[in-house]
């Protein structure tokens, strides 16, 4: 928008300049051509006074040395001619040109005249001036003096070379207040731009200052300013929401937990016993669930406060975490050599948490006899940590909505989990700038890379503190 702004003052300034210097040029050159003229043309007439005898008397007299001194100093030639075009005296370099005899005949009638009536830069044909030589009222001829154009030509060329120089100037001023200009009017516009960025970057706290610009744009400034406090407060309202109602409903949760399992030692008959455990279950798994929103809503809420944390270190410490359970499923979990450290810049616990979810699906689906192997690598200027399983994978359609909240596959309906820890690792790998991708594996499984980015060289890195060992079990 900048540019046509620009554009716009540049094109007007142009054609404000071509309408005020294409006269101003043409009087140039008439003036030039209206100078050289009268010039001439007294010369012509102090060579009329001095033929009169020379006329009269037939011979040369005076004004023969008159044009020959003139031809020499001014490289001018002239000619003095009668009523019969007949040329009795002239100048050394004396030639006719082409609008001799035209302009003859006007001075034989009694006439000054000259021709052309103004020399352009382009004009090749000399100035000719003719002057009647009057005796008593009588014509007894004409002096002519034919002047190159050349001189006069050079002269209105530096003057229009002169106008150009003074039309770029004012360009070169008019493009430089042209951006000055466009950016004092696009000024609002530019903040409004860079606060939008902000803000899609997770600073919520971004805002415009609506005292800039014109009018229309400072109320486009409030009303985007209001815009974002309402949806930050909706946003907040229905994070907070989340996180209390999950938090509330936990005591309640735990509470009729240990009613129900305090009813099993009261129960003698077979079906009442499998239905008791299949309550305790159904309140564990909504323990999940409530735990679960806790965390996605902890993770929404993160500012993008960024920390320096070594993955390698990291992911061996979740494998070593997460290895009972593996050996429990009869699941080989390792995790591939690798070059440590490698440092990577993240929200805080954004490695832990993503590799716990996508390890737990691992471990999950792999099934007995299955392997898990995790790899850290330098890749694509930052850190990756894949997650490679033996399971059955997922379909393209499927890999597309796995990090939908509470999605779960078709046929892991009957798995645990809440479907949420998917859902939790793409937030906090978005909220750092990260990316985190699946796609099926080379014969069979799953293979679920994180990508984080590097920190700046110029920044220490820093450990991070040991997150919670939260343990989410998410479905794909």
């Amino acid at each position: 928008m900048r540019r046509r702004l620009v554009i716009s003052y540049l094109l007007l300034m142009v054609l404000v300049l071509i309408a005020l210097e294409t006269p101003l040029a043409a009087t140039m050159a008439s003036r030039e051509t209206e100078r050289v003229r009268a010039d001439r043309l007294a010369d012509a007439t102090r060579f009329a006074s001095l033929a009169g005898p020379a006329l009269r008397d037939g011979g040369p007299g005076p004004i023969e040395s008159e044009l020959t001194s003139y031809d020499d100093l001014y490289a001018i030639s002239a000619a003095i001619v009668d009523r019969d075009r007949n040329i009795p005296v002239s100048s050394p370099r004396w030639q006719a040109s082409p609008g001799t005899a035209t302009v003859l005949d006007v001075a034989l009638s009694g006439q000054q005249t000259s021709a052309p009536e103004s020399v352009w830069p382009w004009t090749t044909d000399p100035v000719v001036v003719a002057v009647p030589i009057n005796d008593g009222g009588e014509v007894l001829g004409a002096v002519v003096i034919v002047t190159p154009a050349g001189p006069i030509r050079r002269a209105v060329v530096a003057w229009w070379l002169l106008l150009a120089l003074a039309g770029l100037l004012a360009v070169l001023a008019c493009v430089l207040t042209a951006f000055g200009l466009a950016g004092w009017v696009l000024r609002p516009v530019t903040e409004l731009d860079a606060v939008t960025h902000e803000i899609a970057e997770g600073d919520r706290g971004a805002r415009v200052q609506h005292r800039l610009g014109p009018p229309e744009l400072r109320r486009l400034a409030a009303s985007f300013n209001h815009m974002a406090d309402v949806v930050s407060d909706v946003m907040d309202r229905q994070r907070a929401f989340v996180a209390h109602a999950s938090h509330q409903l936990r005591n309640p949760l735990t509470a009729l937990r240990l009613r129900v399992e305090e009813l099993g030692p009261s129960l003698t008959d077979p079906d009442g016993r499998s239905e008791h455990r299949l309550a305790l279950e159904e309140t564990d798994r909504l323990a999940l669930v409530l735990d679960a929103l806790l965390t996605l809503a902890r993770a929404e809420r993160e500012e993008n406060e960024r920390v320096t944390v070594d993955a390698a270190a990291v992911a061996a410490s979740r494998v070593a975490a997460w290895a009972p359970l593996a050996r429990h499923r009869s699941v080989a979990l390792r995790l591939a050599a690798t070059d440590a450290p490698a440092y990577a810049q993240t929200v805080p616990t954004a490695v832990d948490q993503a590799l716990d979810a996508l390890i737990d699906n691992a471990v999950k689906f792999s099934g007995t006899g299955g392997a898990v192997t995790v790899t850290v690598a330098r890749r694509d200027g930052g850190v990756t940590l894949e997650v490679r399983d033996s399971g059955p994978g997922m379909t393209e359609s499927q890999l597309g909505q796995a990090t939908e909240r509470f999605w779960r596959a078709p046929d892991a309906q009957n798995v645990d989990g809440a479907g949420l820890g998917l859902t939790i690792a793409a937030v906090l790998v978005d909220a750092s700038d990260g990316r985190l991708t699946m796609r099926p594996g080379e014969s069979r499984g799953l293979v679920a890379a994180l990508w984080f980015p590097t920190p700046d060289p110029a920044v220490e890195p820093a450990e991070e503190e040991p997150a919670a060992d939260l343990r989410p079990s998410p479905a794909r």
